[in-house]
């Protein structure tokens, strides 16, 4: 992604994603009729979140941290992670200072990771697994008391974990050959989408034959069914695809073809492990979700592995994700 001169993103740039935010947030909250009062106090967050999200994804700005030393960034991605949860507790009257101090104590585990402890494979694996096990064991969660049920505030604290391990994969490990960012290239788009043409009927029939889903739709009427397909499709993409494809296929697959000197079974067990973070989902052990996942997630390397990109495998992954969402979940 080419961003402008650096005061150009600070006078333009961000005004206008912020200005977009607030519009989605309006939106968002009207669609689900929650009310303004909490809308707007939850509102300067959430826009923290993707300012920070913005950040990692451009290179040109992210780089300009990366010349900070290597303590230095981390304890700004420290403090950047905790900032989120601070506005909103503090504009909803949740705050609470246990809490605060989990958040920044794990952000701070996290960004200091490859500060102090030696770059290597068993730095690497044991970084994923504690960023894993905090995701799958929904630690954070808990400690973002929902303004109102319609508004999960534990959003921001998954969002801020995923951002974190990212920046400190992409900042601090300097992890080589992934392709990270928000925007594909042409050629990306086309090998993602062309994986996707060939999950889709491999995934439906697996779906059928499990008894998992049937196909529906979500909305009604093409004006609601194309806003809210494209809404999916993008928040898949930078957020939950980015990351997950970030972690299996740019770190793990690469990580399993160096071990085990064959790509195709390093994709094998890329995939089953893929499959085996799915079944905490809803309630454990979801199994069919973790054999769809697992079949998807050899297309997802499939597209990495020829795309030499996550940005391929994200397109994958994102295709596919707003496909189940928009018309068989």
């Amino acid at each position: 992604m080419t961003i402008p001169a650096f005061p150009f993103v600070f006078l333009f740039v961000f005004p206008a994603l912020w200005v977009v935010g607030a519009i989605a947030g309006y939106w968002y909250a009207h669609e689900r009729e929650i009310p303004w009062s909490v809308a707007v106090a939850a509102l300067p967050a959430f826009l923290l979140e993707i300012s920070f999200f913005f950040v990692l994804g451009v290179e040109r700005l992210r780089t300009r941290l990366e010349k900070l030393p290597r303590a230095a960034l981390a304890l700004v991605l420290t403090a950047a992670a905790a900032a989120p949860y601070c506005a909103a507790s503090l504009a909803l009257g949740s705050f609470d200072w246990r809490s605060a101090a989990i958040v920044a104590a794990l952000a701070a585990a996290a960004s200091f990771w490859f500060v102090v402890l030696p770059q290597g494979p068993l730095s690497d694996i044991l970084f994923l697994v504690a960023v894993a096990v905090v995701w799958l064991v929904r630690i954070l969660p808990p400690l973002y008391v929902d303004p109102h049920p319609r508004l999960p505030l534990a959003a921001l604290g998954q969002l801020m974990w995923f951002r974190t391990g990212l920046f400190a994969m992409v900042s601090l490990r300097r992890a080589p050959g992934i392709g990270f960012g928000f925007w594909p290239q042409a050629r990306e788009w086309k090998i993602g989408a062309l994986y996707f043409a060939g999950l889709l009927p491999v995934a439906a029939a697996l779906g059928w034959a499990l008894q998992f889903t049937a196909p529906h739709m979500r909305y009604q009427g093409w004006e609601r069914i194309t806003l809210f397909t494209a809404g999916t499709f993008f928040g898949t993409l930078w957020v939950l695809a980015l990351g997950e494809e970030f972690f299996f296929r740019g770190l793990l697959q690469q990580w399993m073809t160096a071990w085990l000197k064959n790509e195709w079974a390093a994709l094998a067990v890329t995939s089953a492990v893929f499959g085996g973070v799915h079944l905490w989902y809803g309630a454990f052990p979801n199994w069919r979700f973790a054999a769809l996942a697992a079949v998807a997630g050899v297309f997802y390397g499939m597209a990495f592995r020829q795309a030499h990109s996550i940005r391929a495998s994200m397109v994958t992954h994102a295709l596919t994700v707003t496909t189940w969402r928009m018309f068989f979940s």
